[in-house]
């Protein structure tokens, strides 16, 4: 079985679980998933789990994204991009760039921001977008997302093309209706592109054909990030023989459990564990009124 992460670049037309179907085949192996959904119609980077690297998809789908959109004035739907159903059109001729630029700084920093209804999102065990096509609209809450930065790319009005940073949770093709309303002539989403999921980028991704042929060829570990590598931020320890039973059973460790530490001192925060033999065991925590190191995650599987 293999154990990690690809770097997926998601082409137009598919959805995130016909990725996962792909690679199915691709791999030969089931368990695999996905760290975020990207629309059919969106395309860019969407890191795919493999094996033990599933127990990545959580942490993965928490990190920062960042995306390059098309926002396309005047026009709102319902569905808040093209694909959707036309329910306003509204003549730009009194929208200025400058009008544009400052409705959109606006939306940098925390941002109450409204769930469209057609999303993935469930109230009452049912999805938002089954309801929306059963033409059912229900209230939704506003959830606090973040945007860190926008950048202009190009703006030829109707038309503007943005770099967006944000957090996890950001609907993009609403941050467009919004600044559309903002401005008071409307918008919605033309085209999005997901150019950075976490530490991985567009371009380091590969297609599902690319991903196929390197399987053909004998090279698909090449493409395989470990599951570690995520973390390579993080200290490394490596525990000590006569404590490996401990750690591999998920249990506190102590300063002194690691080789190169007599127990006074510690590394804060994360760190990543390994085993003498340099096999990866656990993300963990200091936790400073225990006086030990407590598992965040455990990816060491028993043989």
């Amino acid at each position: 079985m293999i154990h990690g992460i690809l770097n997926v670049y998601k082409e137009k037309g598919y959805t995130s679980h016909d990725v996962v179907a792909k690679l199915r085949g691709i791999t030969g192996q089931r368990k695999i998933g996905h760290t975020g959904t990207l629309d059919p119609d969106a395309e860019g980077v969407l890191p795919v789990c493999l094996g033990r690297g599933t127990k990545l998809c959580d942490l993965l789908t928490d990190r920062d994204k960042t995306y390059e959109t098309v926002l396309l004035l005047g026009r709102v739907t319902d569905t808040q991009d093209i694909s959707g159903t036309m329910l306003k059109s509204q003549d730009i001729s009194g929208i200025s760039e400058e009008s544009v630029r400052a409705a959109t700084a606006g939306f940098v920093g925390g941002y109450e921001q409204i769930p469209p209804m057609y999303s993935a999102l469930k109230v009452n065990g049912k999805k938002l977008y089954e309801l929306a096509r059963e033409g059912i609209e229900i209230e939704r809450k506003a959830r606090a997302v973040k945007i860190y930065g926008i950048d202009f790319i190009f703006m030829e009005l109707p038309r503007v093309k943005l770099r967006v940073q944000c957090s996890k949770g950001t609907y993009i093709r609403t941050l467009c209706h919004d600044i559309g309303m903002k401005l008071g002539c409307g918008g919605c989403m033309e085209e999005l592109t997901r150019t950075r999921a976490g530490q991985f980028t567009l371009e380091t991704s590969l297609t599902l054909s690319e991903i196929a042929l390197r399987k053909q060829e004998g090279r698909l570990m090449d493409a395989v990030i470990p599951v570690d590598a995520v973390f390579e931020d993080y200290p490394r320890l490596t525990v000590r023989k006569d404590w490996e039973k401990t750690a591999k059973n998920g249990n506190p460790l102590p300063g002194k459990a690691f080789a190169g530490m007599d127990g006074t001192d510690h590394c804060r925060g994360n760190v990543r564990i390994y085993d003498e033999s340099g096999q990866f065991l656990s993300v963990s925590r200091w936790r400073e009124e225990r006086d030990e190191y407590h598992i965040i995650k455990m990816f060491y599987v028993p043989q």
